[in-house]
């Protein structure tokens, strides 16, 4: 029994007792075949992701303007396929065409004597309207903007003036221009607009006219700033020669 107890003690004793670390089994090394391997695919992946990546950053403007351009004309096209499909003609693309056509000629007529008092008459009628006014006139501002006409209730010309803060600048549009009568001499003011969320909500400061600065930029440029919320800013910006305004000029009367 004696024994049988010291053979039991003994290999309980070599159990517990640390081993020396060359009898530890070991791990087989890694092949250099296997490291390659992974090396080969981590570059595989992040090349594969950075192409997907590019490829989505090109599609994606290709693909918001085919899908706005696809709704344009199915838009445009309603307005005349209904009646074509009446007559029994179900050509995709002809109420466009037509559309197209219909705006040419309105605008032909409305440059016209008899037109112009048409169009005045119709816009009387609407502005009498209660609600519907509030939305002709925010709509019929943004129109006047990029008007081909310029007339005087568009945009006269890009501006960048400091605000909020010196050092700091915004994007406007100077829509007239009006003559300050002080004491120490005449003071020719602008009227700039500054956008603050859309086209139709802004506001509008009157900022003496050599602290303007007049970019070289269109009209139709500076709602597409606005518009894209400075993506397409262009990478620089020259200022242009100063060109007086010559629309009509509203004199304030000491209102210093």
């Amino acid at each position: 029994m004696g024994e049988e107890k010291e053979g039991t003690s003994s290999s309980l004793s070599e159990g517990l007792a640390p081993r020396d670390p060359d009898d530890l089994p070991k791990s087989p090394p890694s092949s250099p075949n296997s490291s390659t391997r992974k090396a080969c695919y981590a570059v595989l992946q992040s090349w594969v992701s950075k192409k997907f990546m590019t490829g989505c950053v090109v599609l994606f403007p290709v693909a918001v303007t085919f899908l706005v351009t696809w709704w344009f004309i199915q838009f445009v096209d309603g307005f005349f396929s209904p009646i074509y499909a009446r007559l029994g003609f179900d050509i995709f693309g002809l109420g466009f065409i037509t559309s197209l056509l219909f705006i040419f000629f309105v605008g032909i007529f409305v440059s016209s004597w008899l037109g112009a008092s048409v169009f005045w008459l119709g816009e009387l009628l609407i502005k009498r309207m209660p609600f519907i006014k509030h939305i002709y006139s925010a709509s019929k501002q943004i129109s006047a903007a990029i008007s081909p006409d310029q007339n005087t209730n568009a945009f006269k010309e890009v501006a960048i003036i400091r605000h909020p803060r010196l050092g700091e600048y915004a994007f406007g549009f100077i829509t007239s221009s009006v003559i300050l009568q002080r004491d120490n001499g005449d003071e020719e003011l602008c009227s700039v607009y500054v956008p603050t969320n859309h086209l139709y909500i802004g506001d509008i400061f009157l900022v003496n006219s050599e602290e303007i600065i007049r970019p070289n930029l269109s009209i139709r440029e500076g709602i597409e700033i606005i518009v894209s919320i400075g993506m397409t800013m262009p990478q620089v910006i020259s200022p242009v020669q100063r060109i007086p305004y010559q629309g009509n000029r509203i004199p304030l009367n000491r209102i210093m």
